[in-house]
């Protein structure tokens, strides 16, 4: 019986199931690869790019093999073609979820709360250095009226807390919000820590920086990724998260 109905199922119904199936590895194992250090990210975007293609072309496909199979009648056929339709959606409606992240907000990936005097890391500068990461620097020429337009809010904390208060506290948020603590210099009053995101893995670093100024404490934050041109905004959403846990 189940040979009869293995047979009465056709090829491109088949094939509609097995390309879903692989558009949806094709981001899982990129995004894995990476993160295990298979390969560089460009490999993993690749795949991924590979995967969207293929789901567009799965979707494209299979909503008129799906009309074919009501029309016809080929119950057969049905329940892979709508696996393999259900599949494709699924990895385009996480590309473009993704997509429009990124394009609401401008390519850059190094976000500072003090463009004139940002942050500076120290801890991590040798780690970013051993993994060529992009430049940690921040380019007030270039940056500044990007980051102003697109970040108004991103502005120094002043605060009425204590320096050892705030250096506590701000080590308790960021682990809080999944960033690992890498370095703490009191007599300099930064933290620095490494943030890595869910899927692919990707490292942004950040320094908290704290100082005494006219009876209060100012706190600034820079925040910049290890590898691409845009962060779809990441940074930025990190500093503010930090900025509200020490409100």
């Amino acid at each position: 019986m189940g040979e009869v109905f293995a047979e009465k199922r056709r090829w491109w119904s088949q094939a509609l199931l097995v390309g879903g199936v692989i558009s949806i590895l094709c981001l899982v194992v990129g995004a894995l690869g990476y993160r295990l250090g298979l390969w560089d990210y460009l490999v993993g975007f690749f795949l991924l790019v590979c995967g969207i293609v293929l789901a567009a072309g799965i979707a494209f496909l299979g909503v008129i093999a799906a009309i074919i199979c009501w029309r016809k009648g080929l119950v057969e056929d049905r329940s892979s073609v709508l696996i393999g339709l259900v599949l494709s959606t699924l990895v385009l409606v996480q590309a473009g979820v993704q997509l429009s992240a990124a394009a609401a907000v401008p390519p850059i990936h190094n976000i500072s709360t003090d463009i004139q005097d940002p942050p500076e890391f120290s801890a991590l500068v040798p780690i970013r250095a051993a993994e060529n990461a992009n430049p940690h620097t921040y380019d007030a020429a270039v940056l500044a009226d990007i980051q102003r337009e697109a970040y108004p809010g991103l502005e120094t904390l002043s605060s009425l807390r204590s320096s050892e208060e705030l250096m506590s506290l701000t080590q308790a948020v960021m682990r809080e919000l999944g960033i690992e603590i890498v370095a703490v210099n009191t007599a300099l009053g930064t933290v620095e820590g490494t943030a890595t995101t869910f899927w692919f893995g990707f490292k942004d670093d950040v320094v908290v920086r704290i100082r005494e100024s006219e009876g209060m404490r100012r706190v600034d934050i820079h925040s910049v990724s290890r590898v691409g041109t845009t962060d779809a905004g990441a940074n930025a959403r990190r500093i503010e998260r930090i900025l509200n846990g020490l409100r």
